[in-house]
């Protein structure tokens, strides 16, 4: 018999190769997650992730679980404990650029990605000359200012429930494209020169938040008119949306799930 753990956890993932583990390299979280559960558990414990996030990207509320046979804690007499313990022991082991905020046993059925509801996820763009040095691994550094009234123009157009499959990174994508944004907030505070982006949806596709960054920041940049996000959507043509914009500046915020019972 096993139980299903749910983590929350953080990372910095500039010198990470994404989620996802790979044959070619030891340097992703899932990897390293799975290397430390593995030495504690004597086992194979297989994480699962509520999204991949590429290389490069960061994490501040990104969501996983993972299951453990019953015996592991009774044989270790941590009844009453067993959360506590698997947080404790994570960190432990665990680099710098990672950490765990919560574990907590959750319902045999939850699954870190099919049960989430919606995700948000934050674009942090520097337009000033000079990259804030404290930033400089968690925003992109543009150097240009952006039209943020014309950007808020374009998102409104770009929330609801649309095919994104312009804004989608893999061209080859067979599985439906249809993903709904609940939001696009666009901030930039009065003196500052950090433009902040934050997107709420109920899933993305892979490069979607990138790909739409780059579209609204070549509006915000005058290259693009706003009023051709219509256009991109109805393309459904990767060809037709602007760049992919650096993974630097993207962070997982957080996953939302339905309550659990």
């Amino acid at each position: 018999m096993s139980r299903n753990f749910k983590m929350v956890l953080q990372y910095e993932g500039t010198r990470y190769n994404g989620w996802q583990k790979q044959g070619n390299t030891s340097d992703t979280i899932q990897g390293k997650l799975e290397q430390i559960l593995e030495r504690m558990a004597g086992e194979p414990v297989e994480v699962q992730g509520s999204g991949r996030t590429d290389a490069g990207v960061h994490a501040a509320g990104q969501t996983a679980n993972f299951r453990l046979s019953e015996e592991f804690f009774r044989s270790r007499g941590l009844f009453g404990q067993e959360e506590a313990y698997l947080k404790s022991y994570l960190n432990r082991y665990l680099p710098d650029d990672i950490g765990v905020l919560s574990v907590e046993e959750v319902p045999e059925r939850f699954h870190s990605r099919l049960s989430a509801e919606r995700k948000t996820y934050r674009y942090q763009i520097e337009t000033g000359e000079k990259q804030d040095v404290f930033q400089r691994r968690l925003s992109y550094h543009l150097g240009r200012s952006l039209d943020t009234e014309v950007m808020r123009l374009a998102a409104e157009r770009l929330c609801g429930t649309h095919d994104f499959r312009s804004f989608c990174g893999n061209r080859k994508m067979k599985k439906s494209t249809v993903r709904t944004l609940h939001s696009i907030d666009i901030c930039q505070k009065p003196g500052s020169s950090l433009v902040t982006l934050s997107f709420t949806g109920n899933g993305f596709l892979q490069n979607m938040v990138r790909i739409l960054t780059g579209t609204l920041i070549e509006i915000g940049l005058g290259e693009r008119d706003w009023r051709t996000v219509d256009d991109i959507l109805r393309a459904k043509d990767r060809q037709a949306a602007g760049f992919t914009a650096p993974a630097e500046g993207l962070c997982l915020v957080q996953v939302i799930y339905e309550e659990m019972k």
